[in-house]
């Protein structure tokens, strides 16, 4: 059973639509590191990366983000993995604007594997 309130998202999926937003807005991508990184620099409470990635799943699964993988030769030209690019999709960047205003999120979280969202 989830443990949030339907159309309602958590304080770190907020502040990941707000710094993704503006990165998406400027045509670029994100990985998760980086915007870890970001986060912390903006003096955002960051709980732990596991937090960060399972955060960008569940907003992954409600169609808040989209995901591609770099291409493997520039991570291997720059001599690491590759790395899962993201981008906050149209329906993000509505449930922004709907906190923001103070509205409820229409996107749907499903609850993970564990039983709580």
């Amino acid at each position: 059973m989830p443990r949030r309130a339907p159309g309602t998202l958590l304080p770190l999926e907020v502040d990941i639509l707000e710094v993704g937003a503006g990165l998406t807005d400027e045509g670029e991508r994100f990985h998760g590191f980086g915007l870890a990184e970001r986060l912390s620099a903006d003096s955002r409470r960051l709980v732990g990366h596991g937090t960060l990635y399972k955060a960008l799943s569940r907003m992954l699964d409600a169609g808040l983000l989209e995901a591609v993988w770099e291409d493997s030769a520039i991570a291997a030209e720059a001599g690491r993995p590759r790395r899962r690019l993201y981008a906050v999709t149209p329906a993000g960047a509505a449930a922004l604007s709907a906190v923001r205003s103070g509205e409820r999120v229409a996107a749907t979280f499903r609850p993970a594997a564990g039983g709580a969202a």
